[in-house]
Protein backbone atom coordinates (compact mmCIF):
# COMPACT_ATOMS: atom_id res chain seq x y z
CA UNK A 1 0.00 0.00 0.00
CA UNK A 2 1.19 3.89 -0.85
CA UNK A 3 2.84 5.64 1.96
CA UNK A 4 0.79 8.45 1.06
CA UNK A 5 -2.69 6.68 1.98
CA UNK A 6 -3.43 4.83 4.91
CA UNK A 7 -5.69 2.57 5.80
CA UNK A 8 -5.86 4.33 9.23
CA UNK A 9 -7.00 7.46 8.01
CA UNK A 10 -10.16 5.78 8.29
CA UNK A 11 -11.81 6.07 12.26
CA UNK A 12 -13.12 2.99 12.44
CA UNK A 13 -10.34 0.53 10.41
CA UNK A 14 -8.08 2.62 13.19
CA UNK A 15 -10.31 1.51 15.55
CA UNK A 16 -9.91 -1.96 14.98
CA UNK A 17 -7.65 -4.37 17.29
CA UNK A 18 -4.41 -5.12 16.00
CA UNK A 19 -5.89 -8.85 15.28
CA UNK A 20 -8.74 -7.86 13.55
CA UNK A 21 -6.72 -5.64 11.64
CA UNK A 22 -4.09 -8.09 10.60
CA UNK A 23 -6.98 -10.11 9.59
CA UNK A 24 -8.39 -7.36 6.87
CA UNK A 25 -5.46 -5.80 5.76
CA UNK A 26 -3.91 -7.81 3.17
CA UNK A 27 -7.73 -7.74 1.83
CA UNK A 28 -7.76 -3.78 1.91
CA UNK A 29 -7.83 -2.31 -1.67
CA UNK A 30 -6.98 1.19 -2.29
CA UNK A 31 -9.16 3.08 -5.06
CA UNK A 32 -9.34 6.07 -6.32
CA UNK A 33 -12.80 7.68 -5.75
CA UNK A 34 -13.84 10.19 -8.27
CA UNK A 35 -16.50 13.01 -7.86
CA UNK A 36 -19.86 11.67 -9.12
CA UNK A 37 -18.84 7.87 -9.23
CA UNK A 38 -22.07 5.53 -8.32
CA UNK A 39 -20.72 3.27 -5.81
CA UNK A 40 -24.12 1.66 -5.20
CA UNK A 41 -27.21 1.25 -7.43
CA UNK A 42 -30.80 1.19 -5.90
CA UNK A 43 -31.84 -2.38 -5.89
CA UNK A 44 -28.26 -3.53 -6.73
CA UNK A 45 -25.96 -6.30 -4.87
CA UNK A 46 -23.64 -5.33 -2.44
CA UNK A 47 -20.31 -6.96 -3.35
CA UNK A 48 -17.98 -4.98 -1.64
CA UNK A 49 -17.50 -2.47 1.39
CA UNK A 50 -16.15 1.18 1.26
CA UNK A 51 -14.18 2.57 4.24
CA UNK A 52 -13.19 6.50 2.89
CA UNK A 53 -10.47 8.38 3.51
CA UNK A 54 -10.10 11.28 1.97
CA UNK A 55 -13.49 10.73 0.02
CA UNK A 56 -17.07 11.34 1.32
CA UNK A 57 -20.03 9.42 -0.09
CA UNK A 58 -23.40 10.67 -0.37
CA UNK A 59 -26.16 7.93 0.32
CA UNK A 60 -29.38 8.86 -1.54
CA UNK A 61 -32.69 7.92 -2.22
CA UNK A 62 -34.20 8.39 -5.47
CA UNK A 63 -37.55 9.21 -6.72
CA UNK A 64 -39.55 7.47 -9.49
CA UNK A 65 -39.83 11.04 -10.91
CA UNK A 66 -36.40 11.41 -10.93
CA UNK A 67 -35.76 13.89 -7.81
CA UNK A 68 -33.33 12.82 -4.84
CA UNK A 69 -32.30 13.78 -1.43
CA UNK A 70 -29.29 13.07 0.66
CA UNK A 71 -30.30 10.88 3.70
CA UNK A 72 -26.73 10.39 4.85
CA UNK A 73 -23.01 11.32 4.38
CA UNK A 74 -20.15 8.85 5.09
CA UNK A 75 -16.71 9.65 5.20
CA UNK A 76 -13.10 9.02 7.20
CA UNK A 77 -15.71 8.47 10.15
CA UNK A 78 -17.63 5.39 8.63
CA UNK A 79 -17.86 2.48 6.31
CA UNK A 80 -20.02 2.26 3.07
CA UNK A 81 -22.16 -1.19 3.25
CA UNK A 82 -24.11 -1.18 6.47
CA UNK A 83 -27.32 -2.86 4.81
CA UNK A 84 -25.13 -6.07 4.22
CA UNK A 85 -24.49 -6.84 7.84
CA UNK A 86 -27.98 -5.28 8.62
CA UNK A 87 -29.14 -8.78 7.24
CA UNK A 88 -29.48 -7.80 3.41
CA UNK A 89 -27.16 -8.18 0.33
CA UNK A 90 -29.35 -4.69 -1.67
CA UNK A 91 -30.08 -1.75 -0.56
CA UNK A 92 -32.66 0.95 -2.16
CA UNK A 93 -31.16 3.61 -2.08
CA UNK A 94 -27.94 5.16 -4.24
CA UNK A 95 -24.42 6.00 -2.99
CA UNK A 96 -22.41 8.66 -5.37
CA UNK A 97 -19.06 10.08 -4.55
CA UNK A 98 -19.39 13.85 -3.08
CA UNK A 99 -16.18 15.03 -2.82
CA UNK A 100 -13.02 12.99 -4.77
CA UNK A 101 -10.63 11.08 -2.86
CA UNK A 102 -9.88 7.54 -1.92
CA UNK A 103 -10.55 4.85 0.35
CA UNK A 104 -10.26 1.50 0.83
CA UNK A 105 -12.69 -1.38 -1.10
CA UNK A 106 -13.22 -4.91 0.86
CA UNK A 107 -15.10 -7.88 -0.61
CA UNK A 108 -17.87 -8.20 1.33
CA UNK A 109 -17.08 -12.01 1.66
CA UNK A 110 -14.32 -10.90 4.01
CA UNK A 111 -16.07 -8.22 6.16
CA UNK A 112 -18.98 -11.20 6.90
CA UNK A 113 -16.66 -13.47 7.88
CA UNK A 114 -15.21 -11.26 10.18
CA UNK A 115 -18.92 -10.27 11.51
CA UNK A 116 -19.86 -13.56 12.22
CA UNK A 117 -16.45 -13.81 14.24
CA UNK A 118 -19.26 -12.30 16.75
CA UNK A 119 -15.92 -10.41 18.09
CA UNK A 120 -14.83 -6.77 18.11
CA UNK A 121 -15.75 -6.18 15.07
CA UNK A 122 -19.36 -6.78 15.13
CA UNK A 123 -19.92 -4.38 18.35
CA UNK A 124 -17.92 -1.77 16.62
CA UNK A 125 -20.19 -1.97 13.12
CA UNK A 126 -23.66 -2.11 15.11
CA UNK A 127 -22.40 1.04 16.86
CA UNK A 128 -21.59 2.92 13.93
CA UNK A 129 -24.82 1.85 12.34
CA UNK A 130 -26.89 3.22 15.63
CA UNK A 131 -24.91 6.56 14.78
CA UNK A 132 -25.45 6.26 10.94
CA UNK A 133 -29.39 5.84 11.97
CA UNK A 134 -29.42 9.06 14.43
CA UNK A 135 -27.99 11.14 10.99
CA UNK A 136 -30.45 9.45 9.07
CA UNK A 137 -33.20 10.19 11.51
CA UNK A 138 -32.02 13.56 11.84
CA UNK A 139 -31.66 14.50 8.35
CA UNK A 140 -35.61 13.84 7.76
CA UNK A 141 -36.60 16.12 11.08
CA UNK A 142 -34.34 18.71 10.00
CA UNK A 143 -35.25 18.36 6.06
CA UNK A 144 -38.96 18.52 7.04
CA UNK A 145 -39.07 21.57 10.15
CA UNK A 146 -36.13 23.66 9.26
CA UNK A 147 -34.97 26.45 6.83
CA UNK A 148 -32.80 25.92 4.36
CA UNK A 149 -30.28 27.97 5.32
CA UNK A 150 -29.69 25.89 8.49
CA UNK A 151 -30.45 23.08 6.43
CA UNK A 152 -27.21 24.55 4.32
CA UNK A 153 -25.11 25.00 7.52
CA UNK A 154 -25.50 22.09 8.62
CA UNK A 155 -24.42 20.18 5.53
CA UNK A 156 -21.36 22.23 5.30
CA UNK A 157 -20.42 21.80 8.81
CA UNK A 158 -20.91 17.51 8.42
CA UNK A 159 -18.59 17.94 5.46
CA UNK A 160 -15.81 19.76 6.94
CA UNK A 161 -16.07 17.32 9.91
CA UNK A 162 -14.85 15.28 7.29
CA UNK A 163 -12.47 17.19 5.46
CA UNK A 164 -8.70 18.07 6.28
CA UNK A 165 -9.47 21.69 4.81
CA UNK A 166 -11.80 24.92 5.24
CA UNK A 167 -12.92 24.24 1.21
CA UNK A 168 -15.51 21.97 -0.68
CA UNK A 169 -15.60 21.71 -4.56
CA UNK A 170 -19.43 21.83 -4.67
CA UNK A 171 -22.11 23.70 -6.87
CA UNK A 172 -24.55 25.00 -5.69
CA UNK A 173 -26.99 22.67 -8.30
CA UNK A 174 -25.40 19.51 -6.59
CA UNK A 175 -25.98 21.31 -3.07
CA UNK A 176 -29.61 21.65 -3.76
CA UNK A 177 -29.53 17.90 -4.92
CA UNK A 178 -28.00 16.79 -1.62
CA UNK A 179 -30.99 18.59 0.01
CA UNK A 180 -33.86 18.10 -1.72
CA UNK A 181 -34.76 21.58 -2.59
CA UNK A 182 -34.73 24.09 -5.58
CA UNK A 183 -31.55 25.63 -6.62
CA UNK A 184 -32.56 29.21 -6.17
CA UNK A 185 -33.47 28.42 -2.67
CA UNK A 186 -29.22 27.25 -1.75
CA UNK A 187 -28.62 30.33 -4.07
CA UNK A 188 -30.12 32.60 -1.35
CA UNK A 189 -29.52 30.89 1.11
CA UNK A 190 -25.42 30.89 0.34
CA UNK A 191 -25.68 34.91 -0.55
CA UNK A 192 -26.84 35.05 3.33
CA UNK A 193 -23.96 33.09 4.76
CA UNK A 194 -21.59 34.73 2.48
CA UNK A 195 -23.09 38.78 3.17
CA UNK A 196 -22.29 37.63 6.92
CA UNK A 197 -19.01 36.52 6.56
CA UNK A 198 -19.43 33.06 6.96
CA UNK A 199 -18.47 31.45 3.55
CA UNK A 200 -16.69 32.60 0.12
CA UNK A 201 -18.46 31.07 -3.35
CA UNK A 202 -17.15 31.22 -7.02
CA UNK A 203 -17.43 28.75 -9.82
CA UNK A 204 -18.48 25.77 -6.96
CA UNK A 205 -15.54 26.04 -4.58
CA UNK A 206 -16.75 27.00 -1.00
CA UNK A 207 -14.29 28.40 1.51
CA UNK A 208 -15.63 28.50 4.86
CA UNK A 209 -14.15 31.87 6.58
CA UNK A 210 -15.77 31.25 10.00
CA UNK A 211 -16.92 28.06 11.57
CA UNK A 212 -18.05 29.60 14.47
CA UNK A 213 -20.54 31.85 12.31
CA UNK A 214 -22.29 28.97 10.87
CA UNK A 215 -21.93 26.92 14.66
CA UNK A 216 -24.05 29.89 15.47
CA UNK A 217 -26.80 30.16 12.94
CA UNK A 218 -26.97 26.00 12.81
CA UNK A 219 -30.14 24.13 14.12
CA UNK A 220 -29.95 21.66 17.14
CA UNK A 221 -29.19 18.81 14.38
CA UNK A 222 -25.70 19.03 13.77
CA UNK A 223 -25.36 18.53 17.15
CA UNK A 224 -27.13 15.91 17.90
CA UNK A 225 -25.50 13.71 14.93
CA UNK A 226 -22.03 14.79 16.42
CA UNK A 227 -23.00 13.98 19.99
CA UNK A 228 -24.03 10.72 18.91
CA UNK A 229 -21.01 10.05 16.82
CA UNK A 230 -19.01 10.82 19.64
CA UNK A 231 -20.70 9.01 22.31
CA UNK A 232 -20.93 5.55 20.37
CA UNK A 233 -17.53 5.65 18.95
CA UNK A 234 -15.19 8.46 20.89
CA UNK A 235 -14.14 5.52 23.51
CA UNK A 236 -12.91 3.15 20.77
CA UNK A 237 -8.73 2.29 20.88
CA UNK A 238 -7.40 4.12 18.16
CA UNK A 239 -4.54 1.69 16.77
CA UNK A 240 -1.17 3.37 16.16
Amino acid sequence: MSSKHDPNQNHLLAALLDAEFDRLAPHLELVPMLLGDVLYKSGGKLRHVYFPTTAIISIHYLLEDGGSSEIAGVGNEGVLGTSLFMGGETTPSHAVVQTGGHGYRLKAAILMEEFYRAGPVLRLLLRYTQALMTQMSQTAVCNRHHSVEKQLCRWLLLTLDRLPSNELTMTQELIANMLGVRREAVTEAAGKLQSRGFISYRRGHITVLDRAGLEGEVCECYGVVKKEFARLLSDVRQRQ
